[in-house]
């Protein structure tokens, strides 16, 4: 038996973005918990030049979005960055997800040699369907994911691997 493009894709980035909210309602109580002030943990970064965990979720949100238009050539909504708020980081997930669970399997399968051309470091590469999600969008993706556990884990939040894994 094989696996399909969709399969290891669209599930996976969708369990993915679960986990983003469960993490999320894990740092949303230990903030309540602590009487810390929810704009710590949401502007907080692992280091200076990186991005705050307001900007890991709305980065893992696009790459999820980009990786599946890329895969099934529909188009991704745009969604601008201005989330400010846990509720506000919810609801984009939320929108993440809605949009993922549209796209149908027959988009996506069957399309692992179709080229997609994106830029990368300000140039154009060009890459098949699923080289483009093993070595770019579902690392990338994840790097986000990991990223905003690792930036909650920092502050205090009580998160283990089995949060990670969201099982």
């Amino acid at each position: 038996m094989s696996i399909t493009l969709y399969q290891v894709s669209i599930p996976m980035l969708i369990h993915g973005l679960n986990t983003l909210s469960s993490l999320l309602e894990k740092a949303e109580q230990h903030a309540q918990a602590q009487q810390i002030d929810h704009q710590q943990l949401l502007s907080a970064r692992l280091y200076e030049d990186m991005l705050p965990l307001i900007g890991q979720i709305q980065r893992a949100s696009d790459t999820a979005k980009a990786s599946a238009s890329r895969l099934s050539g529909v188009a991704a909504p745009a969604f601008a960055d201005e989330e400010a708020s846990f509720d506000d980081l919810q609801a984009r997930i939320n929108k993440t997800i809605v949009f993922l669970e549209a796209i149908p399997a027959d988009a996506i399968n069957g399309q692992e040699e179709r080229p997609v051309t994106m830029k990368l470091r300000g140039e154009e590469c060009t890459m098949t369907a699923q080289q483009y999600l093993t070595d770019f969008g579902l690392p990338n993706f994840l790097f986000h994911v990991t990223t905003a556990y690792a930036i909650l884990r920092n502050q205090g939040v009580k998160l283990g691997k089995m949060d990670f894994l969201n099982l």
